[in-house]
């Protein structure tokens, strides 16, 4: 299921970057990258620039909509988790028993506060619920 960025009502930007889409919101990024995509440090810089842009060093949230399948160059987990310290909330929606088996074994790689979901709406609460109580903290 392709990511519908109007079903969620508030404003955003949309990106096609050459490992995907990338839908930009006040407090999250949505990511549905290609089909065959091998995703590492050095080719996520695209969507790191959009991140630093405009995120700084504001808590933000991150959907990876798992669509189709790629891979994850796990010995860049490090250095994406001290990249970017204000993540607060890593959402993936998974379509299959197999990808949820596949990010358990990301889960060891990224120390990033992560949760799989099903579905956006609950992936989308839990985000903005994650952020609500992060900016509520000292």
């Amino acid at each position: 299921m392709n990511y519908n960025p109007k079903l969620y009502t508030k404003p955003f930007k949309a990106y096609n970057l050459k490992i995907g889409k990338v839908f930009l919101y006040e407090n999250f990024i949505v990511t549905e990258f290609d089909e065959g995509a091998d995703i590492s440090f050095d080719n996520f810089n695209e969507v790191s620039e959009i991140i630093l842009l405009s995120y700084r060093d504001k808590p933000f949230g991150f959907i990876a909509n798992r669509t189709n399948s790629y891979s994850i160059k796990l010995n860049d987990a490090f250095a994406c988790s001290k990249a970017y310290k204000n993540l607060k909330a890593y959402a993936i929606i998974a379509y299959s028993d197999l990808t949820e088996n596949i990010i358990e074994i990301e889960d060891y790689f990224f120390k990033f506060n992560r949760k799989t979901f099903r579905d956006f709406e609950n992936a989308i609460n839990w985000v903005e619920e994650t952020l609500e109580t992060e900016t509520v903290l000292p």
